[in-house]
């Protein structure tokens, strides 16, 4: 099989225009969409569907595609192992993150690292939901979670750790819980579809979970930063990811609440990518760069910042 072909319809899935894909790899129209139908002709299957108008990918051109994309991944590592491969990056890296972590040290460093990659492209899915990164393409994905999934791979940045914090306007007009069972009698703001967090005391005796049970929150969303941002406006208790609040703890703008006891679960920041890839030359890029240039604050494990009075 021409890997030159497969590289073809990987650029063509990616920007839905063959002769547009045909142009980065030196092909005209003519040549981009005879190479395109022997591929098909080889897979049995037509990948794409064409009209006049437009081009989309179709449903088995949407199975095979992460195939290509590894047949293509081993091919390179291949190349490189034998010192034959390329040493300038080229292509598109798909990477998934969580978006207000992205937003806060992700975006920030994109620039330098596209400086240094001048033939690379970079497409971002931010979403503070778990995406699913074989089914949807991606080489790489940035979760702030415990990783579960055996088929994946990771490397752990460092630890999340998370705390219960609120405004002070907050906790003067509803008064400071002095007890986890407290927190019943509190308006919270809670993240959608996550487990319960256990909280335990600083001995290790289990005392709740946020949120408690029997409580109703008065705000669930699915976004750090509007959960920030509704903390900090007075809506009510939230339990956030230090690295998301670490500037309002250390300026007052929040206040730690219960700070003797602690978030007891395995939360980590990881970067990981599907078991079944090769680690290619351009996902490993991006994670020693992110491993080089990440905050402190983030690769320390988001220290907690002393509670305030």
């Amino acid at each position: 099989m021409d890997i030159a072909n497969l590289k073809l319809f990987v650029a063509a899935a990616e920007v839905l225009n063959i002769s547009a894909a045909g142009r980065q790899l030196g092909f005209t129209p003519a040549v981009a969409s005879a190479r395109l139908g022997k591929l098909e002709r080889e897979v049995g299957a037509d990948l794409l569907h064409r009209s006049t108008r437009r081009v989309s990918l179709s449903s088995e051109g949407a199975a095979y595609l992460p195939y290509a994309r590894e047949i293509i991944a081993q091919h390179e590592a291949g190349l490189a192992a034998l010192g034959r491969g390329s040493e300038s990056l080229t292509g598109t890296l798909r990477f998934a993150a969580s978006s207000t972590f992205a937003q806060l040290f992700i975006a920030p460093l994109l620039p330098a690292f596209l400086a240094q990659h001048p033939g690379l492209n970079v497409e971002l899915k931010l979403t503070d939901l778990p995406m699913p990164l074989i089914e949807g393409g991606f080489d790489l994905a940035l979760r702030n979670s415990a990783i579960e999934d055996s088929s994946l791979h990771g490397r752990k940045l460092a630890d999340d750790t998370r705390v219960l914090c609120a405004s002070p306007d907050y906790l003067s007009t509803h008064g400071v819980p002095v007890k986890p069972r407290d927190l019943s009698a509190h308006q919270l703001i809670a993240f959608m579809d996550a487990n319960p967090r256990r909280l335990t005391s600083t001995t290790g005796r289990p005392a709740c979970h946020f949120p408690p049970s029997k409580s109703s929150p008065r705000v669930v969303l699915d976004d750090g930063a509007s959960m920030r941002a509704l903390a900090l406006a007075g809506v009510g208790i939230c339990m956030s990811s230090v690295w998301n609040v670490a500037r309002e703890l250390r300026d007052g703008s929040l206040i730690r609440v219960l700070p003797d006891y602690q978030v007891d679960d395995e939360s980590a920041i990881w970067l990981v990518y599907p078991r079944s890839n090769v680690l290619t030359s351009k996902v490993r890029a991006f994670i020693d760069f992110l491993v080089a240039y990440l905050p402190e604050e983030v690769l320390n494990g988001s220290k907690v910042s002393a509670p305030q009075d």
